[in-house]
């Protein structure tokens, strides 16, 4: 190499599990974005498990990943390639449950990390979140987070509650679909709704409210499901708004996807309590509206928030219809704002994306 000539950065393998919750194209969405970014800082080795062909299918894993359904090849080969020093660790990104069976990875890959350290590779973890904040398993991920290059949470709560590290907006926010510069609210024609099984049916008032938004606007209803659990709400909620029903099989996770993007690129308005039915609505660039059902969790709120945006959540609990049908408006009338803070996570994520390469490929970063 000539004297003043740019030394080739150092790709090193890239150790990286993709497995999820494969009843949920939500986990999709963050891994395919975790993996897109990454391919350019290494040769990726990544961990699905035993997902269905259409979950690993929506990974988007190209011919140049080497993919892993065993967990032991996968975790003999990172620490075979740690050893000779030639690789880097990338967490997962999405929720953590902080029990020991959620903490498996952080726990279980500490061999792993170390010798990924000891012979100069990266660890990082980029869009993780937690479910719940108790102190033992706080301890417990101190040897995980004290050994990472790089930590950056998806809310302000969790990088409180875990520290070392700064916060990011959550990963499924930079997936900029083809929607989102398709004309103004007046060029969409439908409200998508889609609702957890796992708490309770909407009142009398919520269903009366999104039937008036629906109406005075001129969009016709669709409940759809995201979340497979969730198939038999949205057959009732279809029937008790007067709505089409987009069901799912839990087969096909990318065509599902496919199917869902293309009912969000006509939505004016996604109303649901699923996190990331409400991401993938905004950046097909329908507006978020959280329409919860009681105030028990603020895990939305707090995850808009660290992505600059802002009172879309609406407890439904104690309102009238009217009410109701009152803050969706006003949502509605936000469209314009929603979608500049959109286009501000997506740069914020652009700079993250920046980071993450540079913490992987500099010989510096120790």
């Amino acid at each position: 190499m000539s004297q003043g000539a740019p030394a080739e950065r150092m790709l090193r393998q890239i150790f990286v599990p993709a497995r999820g919750q494969y009843d949920n194209i939500g986990d999709i969405l963050l891994r395919r974005q975790l993996l897109d970014w990454l391919r350019g800082s290494g040769p990726l080795h990544v961990y699905v498990g035993k997902a269905p062909d259409g979950y690993a299918r929506g990974l988007g894993l190209t011919p140049g990943d080497v993919q892993y359904r065993s967990f032991r090849r996968w975790y003999a080969a990172a620490l075979r390639s740690a050893a000779r020093g030639q690789a880097s660790y990338v967490f997962k990104p999405g929720e953590i449950q902080l029990t020991l069976v959620g903490m498996k990875e952080h726990l279980a890959m500490l061999p792993v990390l170390a010798l990924v350290r000891a012979r100069h590779g990266r660890v990082a973890r980029v869009g993780v979140g937690s479910r719940n904040f108790a102190p033992l398993p706080r301890a417990l991920m101190g040897p995980s987070i004290a050994l990472s290059n790089l930590s950056l949470w998806r809310d302000a709560a969790t990088a409180g509650y875990l520290g070392r590290g700064n916060v990011m907006p959550d990963l499924a926010f930079a997936g900029r679909g083809s929607g989102v510069d398709s004309g103004d609210i007046a060029c969409r024609d439908l409200l998508v709704v889609s609702m957890r099984s796992d708490l309770d049916y909407p009142s009398a008032a919520w269903l009366s409210a999104v039937r008036a938004v629906a109406a005075e606007h001129g969009l016709q209803i669709w409940c759809v499901t995201q979340v497979l659990r969730d198939d038999t709400r949205c057959s009732q909620l279809a029937a008790d708004l007067g709505g089409e029903a987009l069901r799912w099989n839990g087969t096909g996770h990318d065509e599902q996807e496919q199917r869902l993007r293309a009912l969000y690129r006509r939505a004016a308005l996604a109303v649901s309590d699923r996190l990331h039915v409400l991401v993938g609505a905004l950046t097909e660039g329908a507006v978020p509206a959280a329409l919860l059902v009681d105030a028990k969790s603020d895990k939305i709120a707090r995850h808009f928030a660290a992505a600059g945006l802002h009172d879309v959540s609406i407890v439904s609990a104690g309102l009238t219809a009217a009410e109701i049908t009152e803050r969706l408006q006003n949502l509605l009338g936000r469209r314009t704002a929603i979608l500049a803070g959109l286009a501000e996570a997506q740069d914020e994520l652009h700079n993250v994306r920046r980071l993450l390469d540079r913490v992987l490929t500099s010989e510096t970063a120790r």
